[in-house]
């Protein structure tokens, strides 16, 4: 498996649940959308911070080692956004507003990982980047599991 076929894969997936988000008129559709949503985000931030981060960052030239500290920190903020999400009991305007702001940060993360980390890390991790995306998807296979 593709390390960065992976990331685009669940990116587009996310991306695809923010649109159903968008979309849904029942604040019981959108509250399970929501949470399928900030459950691929949660796995999909460890997978990167845990195995695809460090392997990136250890090929990257100083631009690189910058563009993976901004992820690490960009993923911090949707961290906390998920957080106070979850916190919260109903999908009311309070809720829709947060969740458009996860939308917003979720959605300049993936641009700015698909235009510059992501074709990068291609290039320095080369023949890396197979056996990558393995351990990536039997790590992602392990947190869905626990989490479901």
């Amino acid at each position: 498996m593709d390390a960065v076929k992976l990331l685009k894969d669940d990116h587009k997936k996310v991306k695809e649940l923010f649109r159903q988000f968008e979309k849904a008129r029942s604040t019981d559709r959108k509250k399970v959308i929501a949470e399928e949503a900030m459950h691929e985000l949660e796995v999909h931030a460890e997978i990167e911070e845990e195995i695809f981060y460090p392997a990136a960052k250890a090929k990257a030239d100083a631009e690189g080692k910058e563009l993976v500290a901004e992820a690490v920190e960009e993923h911090h903020v949707v961290k906390v956004l998920i957080g106070e999400l979850k916190s919260m009991r109903e999908v009311n305007e309070q809720f829709e507003a947060k969740f458009t702001v996860l939308i917003e940060n979720v959605e300049h993360h993936i641009e700015e990982e698909e235009k510059e980390m992501l074709p990068d890390a291609q290039k320095t991790l080369g023949k890396e980047i197979e056996a990558l995306g393995d351990q990536m998807q039997t790590r992602k296979e392990q947190l869905m599991a626990a989490t479901r």
